[in-house]
């Protein structure tokens, strides 16, 4: 038995999420059935998060455990050719320890939320990105972000449904930049509760549109109360871009 990291790039875009689901697609179950059929039967992926419906990855991190002899290369490609037509591609397969834990060893998670900000209608972002019409002020955008850093009850920030037993977290990263139409917001912490990120850009865009003032997002923080949150954002414009780990596990 040898462990694996895979290091994993996918479209969220038909799929339920990263987690398995009993009655609808996800991306774990698509990666599990694809090495059954390479040999290695009732096998578990475990995730380094849970991307939600429709969120895509650059660079999502999982642990799987396997039975036979396998060098990266060979389980990388081996993957990838029964993964197809999948939407998902394993970049990299690396040997580690048996005690490496894709999601316990996990550092620091770090999450980017795009948006187009123009009239026309998307054509290649279609499902990349978040479409907003209304002219957007990037610098407050970003004077928002920065009184959120730090450690805080997210309570306002989080979904309804979130499983975390305490919505106090550590935010060490929450910028606004644009290149032409292109809005980025980066988002950086060991771990995010469940809607956080999604939840900050629909809250920055109402800052970016006047609807909020800067302060707004902190009185919405102080009050605790999911009720106080500006709409969240849609999950097609969000993407999981790094996970970092000790650099004992030699990724």
């Amino acid at each position: 038995m040898a462990r694996f990291f895979l290091t994993i790039e996918y479209d969220g875009s038909p799929y339920s999420g990263w987690q398995r689901q009993e009655n609808a697609p996800s991306v774990q179950e698509a990666i599990e059935t694809a090495l059954t059929r390479l040999g290695e039967p009732d096998t578990l992926v475990y995730g380094a998060g849970r991307t939600d419906t429709g969120v895509h990855a650059i660079a999502q991190v999982a642990h799987v455990d396997l039975e036979r002899e396998w060098t990266g290369f060979k389980l990388r490609e081996a993957i990838n050719s029964m993964l197809r037509p999948h939407p998902i591609s394993i970049i990299e397969a690396t040997l580690v320890d048996d005690e490496a834990h894709a999601r316990f060893d996990a550092r620091a998670r770090h999450y980017l939320f795009r948006i187009i900000n123009r009239r026309p209608n998307l054509a290649l972002e279609l499902g990349k990105a978040w479409h907003v019409k209304q002219p957007l002020d990037v610098m407050k955008m970003n004077e928002a972000g920065q009184l959120l850093l730090g450690t805080h009850d997210f309570t306002t920030y989080r979904a309804s449904r979130c499983q975390s037993k305490s919505p106090v977290k550590t935010l060490d990263r929450l910028d606004v930049t644009q290149n032409g139409n292109v809005i980025e917001i980066r988002a950086s912490a060991r771990s995010f509760l469940h809607n956080q990120v999604r939840s900050f850009a629909g809250t920055l865009k109402k800052v970016g549109d006047g609807s909020w003032q800067p302060r707004d997002v902190v009185t919405a923080l102080k009050a605790k109360s999911r009720d106080a949150c500006a709409p969240v954002a849609p999950p097609h414009g969000l993407y999981l871009v790094k996970v970092d780990y000790p650099r004992s596990l030699n990724l």
